[in-house]
C-alpha cells in the first residue's frame, strides 16, 4: 500500500479520498503529500499530530488570539467568545490554565468522531466533577487530548456560565464573561491578541488519528464516568 493510501487510512474518517477531490491535494504526488505532513513547524508555531493545513497553506499556522462573537439563533442572544491558537508545546499546559477561572465544580462534554464515517461528532456528558480530579484525569491523557484530531473537550461551569472548549482543531475556545481572567492567561503565555488571525479551521484543513487514540478515548470516557454517547448539547458538526 502506497504512503498516499496509507494515510488517507489513517486520517479523519478513514478512507474519505472524496475530502480531498478537487482540493490543494488532489494532485500532489506521495513525496510530496508526506513532506508536507511532515513538516510541524511554521515559524515558531509547532503543530501538534492531530491537524495538518492545506497543501496550498492558504491558512498558515500562527499562534495569537481575537475576540468574536457566538450567536445562538434559537434564542437570538450573543455570547463574546475568544478563539486562540497555540504552539504545541505550551498548548496543553495553557488550557489546564484556562480552567482556573470556571471554579471548584464543573460539567464536562467530551466530544468524538471516531467511527463516525464523516457524519459529524457525538458529545458526551458528564456533570458535577470537582477541578482537581478532572486535571487530575486529563494530565493522563495528555497526548490523547493533544495529537488525536477525533477528540476535542469543553469544560464548563452553568451557573456562571463560562466555558472553555480544547477542540479537535487543538483550538482554544472560550465562551462567556467576563473575558478578562482568561485573556489575561493567554497574554501571560506569551499569545497575543489578533484579531485579523486566521485559525486552521478556515481553511481546507486535515484531521489526523489512530486506532490507538480510538482505545484511549474509551479508557478517558469510562475515568470520566461518562457511560454512552448524547446527541445534544452541542450536535453535530460537518468537516
Amino acid at each position: 500500500m502506497g504512503f498516499l493510501k496509507r494515510f488517507f487510512r489513517n486520517v479523519f474518517h478513514e478512507g474519505a479520498t472524496s475530502q480531498v477531490r478537487n482540493s490543494s491535494f488532489e494532485s500532489v504526488s506521495e513525496e510530496e503529500l508526506e513532506a508536507h505532513l511532515c513538516v510541524e513547524r511554521y515559524g515558531d508555531f509547532l503543530l501538534s499530530q492531530a491537524v495538518r493545513p492545506s497543501y496550498d497553506l492558504k491558512v498558515v499556522p500562527s499562534q495569537g488570539y481575537r475576540h468574536d462573537v457566538y450567536r445562538d439563533e434559537e434564542s437570538k442572544s450573543t455570547v463574546p467568545v475568544l478563539m486562540a491558537a497555540a504552539s504545541a508545546d505550551r498548548l496543553f499546559d495553557l488550557f489546564i490554565e484556562l480552567l482556573d477561572p470556571l471554579g471548584t465544580e464543573v460539567d464536562v462534554v467530551l466530544e468524538t468522531s471516531h467511527h463516525r464515517d464523516g457524519k459529524g461528532h457525538v458529545d458526551l456528558y458528564r456533570e458535577h466533577i470537582d477541578m482537581p480530579v478532572l486535571q487530575s484525569i486529563l494530565y493522563d491523557y495528555e497526548d490523547l487530548l493533544l495529537n488525536d484530531g477525533c477528540t476535542g473537550i469543553a469544560v464548563l461551569n452553568p451557573a456562571i456560565p463560562q466555558e472553555v472548549q480544547f477542540d479537535e482543531h487543538k483550538l482554544l475556545i472560550v465562551y462567556g464573561k467576563p473575558l478578562r481572567p482568561f485573556e489575561s492567561i493567554l497574554q501571560q503565555a506569551g499569545v497575543a491578541c489578533k484579531n485579523d488571525i486566521k485559525f486552521v479551521t478556515e481553511a481546507e484543513h486535515i484531521h489526523s488519528s489512530k486506532e490507538a487514540y480510538s482505545d484511549q478515548f474509551e479508557e478517558f470516557k469510562m475515568r470520566l464516568g461518562i457511560d454512552g454517547p448524547n446527541y445534544g448539547r452541542y450536535g453535530e458538526s460537518a468537516y
